[in-house]
């Protein structure tokens, strides 16, 4: 038989049936979704899905009309199974998740943060000022998925649908009263995101990534501009950051946004200007500038641990939404108590009794792994002006190769003391793992080799100067070390703590 979407979500909403998307997973009485293949240009194996699903006792099939007509399959005379054929099942899923977990007619906000960079930093900012107002949120970004009494690591940076829409229940369920989502070009075009309910959305920037999948820059751009244009609510607040052509060309089409950057403002239109009055060693201060409208205007100064002018737009884009959805000046006060994302340029607060406090010392953990990445906080570093710069760091085992005397070569350019280590060796030989970054270090200033990861962090410690910058890089937010098959609990962070207090 064939019924409609609104039929099939009543009966998800009164009997809850399960919803699946893997027909390896259907058990009688399931409702199957068929999707296309996730991959443009991937083979679709719609047909034996369908197929599959319907052996093992689906209730009801939905798909693409096309894909069912090709099967020649008898749908309206089918009295064992409901059929409902649209043209896009993706979407689709998302009306019906929706149904299926009472997110449809959910009374708590949703933010969206999407750009190539920045998402994290800005969902984590986002956190910090919530839960300093008293404010449970849940929050799903790169790092983790965490809601009161939930925290879980985070295969993708946006989940599914299915996943999604259950997250969000489980959230309101245990009282988040806001969801903050960092949401990735690759959901926005697989509509991972159908069925959610955006209450504000915020551009942080473009740069070149996922052009495997994307092809072009203008596909990766019109699959950002999506979370714009195409997903409710219609009169969601938008953020958009003036500072990147990308964001400009948003700002030009979505006039009812609000620009925000630290760079000239735009004229006759609301806007947040952060003037950079410093950034160095300390970290930054802000001056901000608030056009409300052509009457209204606020300034205020807002002074951040945060190093490098990136996280001065990042604060910017933050500082914009939490107004849009909001909150006061005074309520973004507590951004200033923010030390950074766990293992993103994440700094490891120096104890007073040291004689590192008040030495404009700055000890740093981050993720950086590869020689971009690498290269840009290296670069971010040296902007701040530290005295002497000291890089630790390694290459994962059982990983590229040929990136490992490139990593040498980008540290070897930036930093004054060069100190070669492990990552996680996994089941290679630590010390050929070295030999193979090595070569890359051949102009570096001072090299030091230790493939004891706690002895090199040891070294690192005890060579500190005051005025001078410690980046440990490569494992950024990992509580682990990978040593043959074997997870072990190490912590880069931990480490450093207690290596500090004791000088």
């Amino acid at each position: 038989m064939r019924i409609t979407p609104a039929q099939l979500c009543e009966e998800l909403r009164t009997s809850l049936r399960n919803i699946q998307t893997d027909s390896r997973l259907v058990e009688q009485g399931d409702v199957f979704v068929a999707l296309p293949a996730a991959v443009p240009g991937e083979r679709s194996k719609t047909a034996a899905h369908i197929r599959m699903a319907l052996e093992k006792g689906a209730w009801a099939v939905v798909a693409p009309a096309r894909s069912v007509e090709r099967m020649n399959l008898k749908t309206k005379g089918d009295k064992d199974h409901a059929w409902l054929l649209c043209e896009d099942s993706r979407a689709m899923l998302g009306t019906l998740a929706a149904a299926r977990f009472g997110t449809e007619k959910s009374d708590v906000p949703v933010i969206a943060v999407t750009g190539t960079n920045g998402k994290t930093t800005c969902a984590y900012l986002l956190e910090h000022l919530y839960k300093s107002r008293g404010i449970p949120v849940g929050v799903m970004g790169t790092i983790s998925y965490r809601w009161p009494g939930h925290v879980e690591a985070a295969p993708l940076t946006t989940p599914g649908c299915l996943a999604l829409h259950r997250a969000m229940k489980d959230m309101r369920d245990a009282g988040a009263k806001a969801v903050i989502m960092e949401v990735s070009s690759h959901a926005v075009d697989q509509k991972r995101i159908a069925g959610i309910n955006f209450s504000a959305v915020a551009f942080t920037n473009l740069t070149q990534d996922h052009l495997d999948y994307h092809k072009t820059m203008e596909n990766y751009f019109q699959a950002k501009r999506a979370l714009f244009a195409d997903f409710p609510l219609r009169r969601k607040a938008m953020v958009i950051t003036n500072d990147d052509p990308y964001g400009h060309r948003l700002l030009e089409e979505f006039p009812q946004a609000l620009g925000v950057g630290i760079r000239t403002p735009l004229a006759n239109r609301p806007f947040l200007l952060a003037d950079v009055r410093r950034a160095d060693t300390e970290g930054l201060s802000l001056h901000f500038y608030w056009q409300k409208n052509r009457e209204e205007r606020l300034d205020w100064v807002l002074h951040s641990p945060l190093i490098g002018l990136h996280n001065a737009n990042n604060l910017c884009t933050v500082c914009g939404l939490a107004l849009s959805m909001g909150f006061s000046v005074e309520d973004l006060k507590c951004l200033s108590r923010f030390t950074g994302v766990p293992g993103r340029l994440e700094r490891i607060v120096v104890p007073s009794a040291t004689w590192m406090a008040g030495a404009q010392t700055g000890v740093f953990v981050d993720y950086a792994h590869t020689p971009d990445a690498l290269i840009h906080v290296l670069k971010t570093l040296r902007a701040a002006r530290f005295a002497r710069l000291i890089t630790v760091f390694g290459c994962g085992g059982d990983r590229d190769r040929t990136k490992r005397p490139l990593m040498g070569e980008a540290v070897a350019e930036m930093s004054d003391i060069a100190i070669v280590t492990s990552d996680n060796p996994r089941t290679e030989d630590p010390e050929a793992i070295i030999d193979d970054i090595m070569p890359g270090l051949e102009k570096a200033r001072h090299v030091y080799r230790e493939a004891d990861r706690r002895k090199a962090l040891e070294l690192a410690v005890g060579l500190l100067r005051p005025g001078d910058a410690l980046l440990v890089a490569g494992k950024g937010h990992e509580d682990y070390q990978i040593i043959g098959t074997t997870k072990h609990h190490f912590s880069d962070q931990e480490i450093l703590k207690e290596l500090i207090s004791c000088r």
